[in-house]
């Protein structure tokens, strides 16, 4: 794991660049407020020597983070207001949100919860059991969605604990999972993992997080398979970033290579407002022509829906869909 910018530097081979890229001050200023995390494994996917590279681009603080830009803000979705009890999250009707951990296996500059106060929402046993109480005093919620951090970070005993716990729960009927791991770390979909998300008598879902094909290598393909072998059902989510994912092109070739890989795309979320990632946003009007652009080259269940999310609104907004656009 690298967690230095000069180590990252030397492993993604920049060179006499990396000086103007990772060691200005501003940078430094970047990985102290928010800690530089990346896995050897994810740079290795990356382009040696090239400081524009989009995976480098996603995880290597830069000097931008650091500018103030009006309007983005530590908790742009208020989450604290949406947190009945500590660890949960209870924004939309029929489902919640816990937040498991605040480990990640990587650390994305554009995190929307990159200030989260983990510290604060951290599930102890008794705060486990106040949530778990909290799920099964409202027999709306259907689904329960495991997030963070992210809750593979956990050992997976901890998670079939929990996992048990709330199937004893009679209302629920589905688990999401939204994960990083089988994309930074693929190795992590081991056998203890199948087998207690597959004996589940809740539905489980996993929602993986790529951005750009090139992070989907031969390991991540094998690790989805893994779990599509398991019958789960495995979608992705994506963030539209300058400089990572921001032309059709790249947009199509994810879909191409999650296709290859058994997995449908998801959301295309517009990226959240978050303080210190303003440099990596992409306006809507732009956003809107990419999905254009993406849903005239592949069939429908190839493009990902394009959604924003508000504090307080009672789902995500559909921006643009194939069926909209296709009308259109």
């Amino acid at each position: 794991m690298i967690r230095d910018p000069g180590e990252l530097a030397d492993a993604a081979g920049l060179g006499v660049t990396a000086a103007a890229f990772l060691g200005s001050a501003g940078a430094r200023e970047a990985a102290r407020r928010f800690p530089l995390r990346v896995p050897r494994e994810l740079v290795g996917r990356m382009r040696h020597g090239d400081a524009s590279d989009p995976l480098l681009r996603q995880f290597a603080p830069t000097a931008d983070e650091v500018r103030q830009a009006a309007g983005w803000t530590v908790d742009p979705l208020a989450e604290a207001e949406a947190s009945p009890v500590p660890g949960v999250l209870h924004k939309y009707r029929g489902r919640v949100l816990l937040i498991v951990t605040g480990a990640c296996p990587v650390h994305c500059r554009y995190c929307f919860r990159r200030h989260f106060p983990y510290g604060e929402h951290a599930l102890s046993e008794e705060a486990q059991e106040r949530a778990i109480d909290y799920v099964r005093a409202d027999t709306s919620i259907r689904e329960v969605i495991l997030s963070g951090g992210d809750p593979l970070s956990l050992d997976d005993d901890a998670l079939a604990a929990l996992e048990a716990k709330l199937s004893d729960v009679p209302h629920l009927r589905r688990l999401r999972i939204h994960t990083r791991w089988p994309i930074a770390i693929p190795a992590r979909v081991n056998a203890a993992l199948l087998d207690w998300l597959g004996g589940s008598r809740l539905r489980p879902l996993i929602v993986v997080h790529a951005n750009h094909p090139a992070e989907i290598d031969d390991g991540v393909v094998a690790a989805l398979g893994s779990l599509r072998g398991r019958g789960l059902t495995v979608l992705n989510q994506s963030v539209l970033l300058r400089g990572v994912n921001d032309s059709a092109d790249v947009l199509c070739a994810l879909s191409e290579s999650l296709d290859g890989a058994g997995v449908l795309p998801y959301y295309l979320h517009l990226l959240d407002p978050v303080e210190g990632a303003a440099h990596f946003a992409v306006g809507e009007v732009e956003a809107r022509e990419l999905v254009r652009s993406v849903a005239a080259r592949l069939p429908g269940y190839l493009v990902p829906r394009l959604v924003r999310e508000e504090a307080g609104s009672p789902a995500k907004t559909l921006l643009a869909a194939a069926a909209a656009i296709a009308l259109e």
